[in-house]
């Protein structure tokens, strides 16, 4: 599955979240470090969700970038 990430710049830091498995954060020194983290959370995300018996949400956020004049 393929999941839409949203990596945000922060302070110090990089934070990415999932939309579509709310609860599935991580935080990176990087970019690079943080797309890592994200993925290892959206495993163990799911497969908590697995192991609780919850149904695993399909993918179904979009991201795209919107070019818009100054």
């Amino acid at each position: 599955m393929k999941y839409a990430v949203v990596i945000e710049q922060a302070d110090s830091n990089y934070s990415a979240y999932v939309p579509d498995l709310p609860g599935c954060i991580a935080t990176g020194a990087t970019i690079k470090d943080a797309e890592s983290e994200i993925r290892e959370a959206i495993k163990f995300h799911i497969e908590g969700m697995k192991e609780d018996g919850l149904p695993v949400p399909v993918p179904s956020s979009a991201v795209e970038y919107i070019e818009v004049a100054a």
